[in-house]
């Protein structure tokens, strides 16, 4: 009994950090591409300088995701038509990490030993590139949504196997 309880944690922990994993993956991918982008426009001689906050970056925003999903952050119009939570979800997400990015400028300036305030500034001056990256996250995150929410329909497993394995014509149940 005890080692089907171990079995079932070790199941359910394998499960849990594969999915944090997929997130973690797909921030990376952005932020790391953010990263490049940035540094061809200030042009900077060392083009992957900025890879290592990329990577940080999307650790702390793919356990802020994890932790939201797993309160259901969003969740509550999942029986709408899937555009819904699609839109909804990307919203929210981009709100979170945006507030997240926000934070970071913070802690980033009281590092660098300047003040709250002179912070919560640089912040308010970029707050035009901060709407930019609001709304790029928005746009990025609806593909992620989407697949989560048609994964939810389909079944993850399924999903898998269309995109990994074999591509076979989805032929949805008969109710």
């Amino acid at each position: 009994m005890i080692s089907d309880q171990l079995n079932h944690f070790k199941e359910k922990g394998v499960t849990e950090a594969k999915k944090l994993l997929w997130i973690f993956a797909y921030l990376w991918i952005l932020l790391g591409l953010f990263a490049v982008h940035k540094s061809l426009v200030l042009n900077e001689p060392n083009l992957f300088y900025h890879q290592g906050f990329a990577i940080i970056n999307a650790f702390v925003l793919a356990k802020v995701m994890f932790v939201a999903e797993a309160f259901s952050v969003a969740d509550h119009l999942k029986r709408k038509p899937l555009i819904y939570p699609i839109v909804y979800k990307s919203a929210v997400f981009a709100l979170i990490l945006v507030s997240f990015h926000v934070l970071e400028d913070i802690l980033t300036g009281l590092w660098r030993h300047r003040s709250i305030a002179e912070s919560i500034d640089a912040v308010r001056a970029d707050s035009l590139q901060l709407i930019v990256f609001g709304l790029i996250i928005f746009v990025v995150l609806m593909p992620f949504f989407a697949l989560k929410e048609i994964a939810r329909d389909v079944g993850a497993d399924k999903l898998f196997e269309q995109f990994f394995l074999r591509r076979n014509r989805y032929v949805p149940l008969q109710s």
